[in-house]
């Protein structure tokens, strides 16, 4: 018989009791051990027949110039029935509507702390910051054999958790019942009933019942949905796995860092890992910070041109620059204002402000900052309109050639000198193959395409992969993924030279997803975890000099592949499934 085990080695006996509060709370649906739908349709039933009842009575006496404080034994019993129905009504319906109103949280999106509250205070838990995943999982005894194995074993990919979520409970049975009917909207069940694991498995059985599709094999168990309230998921149902790899070591700058990368793309961490072999045995690999500044831009709007014109001149004054700063930084300790640059069109003026956010990726700091600014104007200038405090002219989660020339986040060169024999026994190919097709695909290729920062092979891949492990906004991989790669023989032609230039790399190491655990443990491999108290910043933009030296190592292998022919075979290889897909069927 299989046994847990604590770590002094005696045996471990447990017992596991679902429950749905850390403490038991009586109810008023519980004073009556009867379904909770016809204890609810006893009292209503009650209360309207004793209030009936008693205005019944009440006129007649009216009717008959009966005193009434002259009451009978059957007016006792119907007033103390519409008290008890009353107190239990409003026991179950008053209480959650009050509680509700409570405890519903502030819509206004700049109530939230700021992104520096997170870098200043301390952590006095014992585990990290959002720990998203249960990791007490107390140490088993070595397994002789597949039958010693524990039966409670979540296997990811290929089978189903053997963890079963229990049955619903009577009254989470009603609540769905309640959520399928349009009764309660799904969205509130966190509010109301308190319990956030317990609001997102109820949210998850209605869902099923309306769209008649099942989510076995979305995980449930085994989250903190606490940790994601109101900063990272919004009516969440589950949480997907996605496996997480290790490409390295990487030689960057002299130090050593284990690239973590998630993806459901084979080869592409085997790819990375090559090119980062091949920079090791070359010497290493190096970076440069080019600019690190946040960028926001909103639209206002005036009466002319005229007007739009001489606010572009008031905000591009030198003269005026002190004001502006000391306006915008007062709404953070770690925002600063770097530059404000105006485009006109029309009525309307763009203005792009940058600013420096610390380790934060820093979008809330420079939106409050340039709100600060905003009010400030509306003094001197009252006839301006704020169409937006985003005008895409920032640009986020887009394209755009603001973004490729002037830069946005953390701008990156990182090049390398790859040795001749390198090239020749680890890429398996040569210096002058590589820079032909660097030539023609990356930079002619792409500018026949009309691409827009993208000449390159493949940075995007590694830059996905990399802010999935760590935390960051994958829809800023757009932007991010901006990159040129250069390629050119050195020494008479024996060595060569490789570079990526990456302007506008959006990351932090502290806010979003970054607190939660899985990600946390990825940004303490590479040794950027939270905050740089003594220098402010230097996490996030080493984190930004790792994801360039990545996509510098994918870059070099994937074009090594290319130029090898090797491309076609090593994807057949790693990248196909074993499993027949003709018996995948929609549940």
């Amino acid at each position: 018989m299989e046994q847990y085990t604590t770590k002094s080695g005696k045996p471990l006996k447990m017992k596991v009791k679902f429950v749905d509060h850390e403490k038991e709370v009586v109810k008023a649906s519980e004073a009556l051990p009867l379904p909770l739908y016809f204890t609810n349709a006893v009292f209503f039933t009650l209360f309207f027949s004793v209030v009936y009842f008693l205005l019944t009575s009440w006129r007649e006496k009216i009717r008959t110039n009966t005193p009434l404080h002259v009451i009978e034994l059957s007016e006792i019993v119907a007033i103390i029935a519409f008290v008890a129905s009353f107190i239990y009504l409003l026991g179950f319906f008053g209480m959650d509507f009050v509680q509700s109103l409570i405890l519903q949280p502030s819509n206004d999106i700049w109530a939230a702390d700021d992104d520096e509250d997170i870098i200043l205070k301390e952590d006095a838990r014992k585990v990290p910051c959002g720990q998203a995943l249960d990791c007490s999982i107390t140490k088993m005894a070595p397994i002789a054999s597949p039958k010693a194995a524990p039966k409670v074993v979540q296997k990811v990919f290929e089978e189903k958790a053997m963890i079963e979520t229990p049955p619903p409970t009577e009254e989470d049975e009603e609540i769905i019942k309640a959520v399928v009917a349009g009764t309660i909207p799904s969205y509130s069940l966190e509010t109301k009933l308190g319990d956030c694991k317990r609001a997102a498995s109820i949210r998850r059985e209605a869902l099923q019942r309306v769209t008649g599709k099942s989510l076995e094999g979305l995980p449930l168990e085994g989250f903190d949905y606490e940790s994601i309230l109101g900063q990272c998921c919004e009516m969440p149902v589950g949480y997907i796995t996605i496996p997480v790899g290790i490409a390295g070591p990487l030689m960057l700058n002299g130090r050593e860092f284990s690239v973590p990368m998630a993806t459901t793309e084979g080869c592409l961490v085997a790819s990375t890992n090559r090119g980062c072999k091949a920079i090791n045995l070359s010497g290493g690999a190096s970076s440069v910070l080019l600019k690190d500044g946040m960028t926001r831009a909103p639209v206002v709007r005036f009466n002319s041109a005229k007007r739009a014109a001489e606010l572009k001149f008031f905000m591009e004054d030198p003269e005026n620059y002190e004001t502006i700063s000391m306006v915008f930084n007062k709404s953070s300790r770690f925002g600063r204002l770097q530059t404000v640059k105006c485009a006109v069109a029309g009525k309307n003026l763009y203005m792009r402000f940058t600013c420096s956010t610390g380790d934060a990726m820093g979008m809330n700091m420079v939106s409050k900052g340039v709100q600060n600014v905003l009010d400030f104007l509306q003094n001197d200038f009252p006839d301006m309109d704020v169409i937006g405090i985003s005008g895409n002219y920032c640009s986020d989660k887009k394209p755009a050639a603001v973004n490729w020339i002037e830069g946005r986040g953390k701008s990156v060169v990182c090049e390398a000198v790859i040795k001749g024999d390198i090239v020749t026994k680890v890429l398996k190919t040569n210096v002058a193959a590589l820079v032909e097709l660097n030539m023609l695909k990356n930079l002619t290729g792409s500018a026949i395409a009309g691409a827009l920062g993208g000449f390159n092979a493949h940075a995007s891949n590694i830059v996905s992969a990399v802010y999935l492990a760590t935390g960051q906004d994958p829809a800023q991989n757009i932007e991010s993924s901006h990159c040129i790669t250069m390629m050119e023989a050195i020494n008479d032609g024996k060595d060569l030279h490789v570079s990526v230039t990456m302007p506008s790399i959006e990351v932090g190491t502290v806010g979003g997803g970054t607190q939660l655990a899985s990600q946390s443990a990825c940004l303490n491999l590479l040794g950027v975890k939270g905050a740089n108290r003594e220098a402010p910043g230097t996490n996030a933009r080493q984190l930004a000099s790792v994801v360039a030296g990545s996509v510098l190592a994918g870059e070099l292998s994937l074009m090594s592949a290319i130029a090898a022919g090797q491309l076609v075979k090593s994807h057949m290889k790693y990248n196909r499934s074993n499993k027949d897909v003709t018996t995948v069927t929609s549940a």
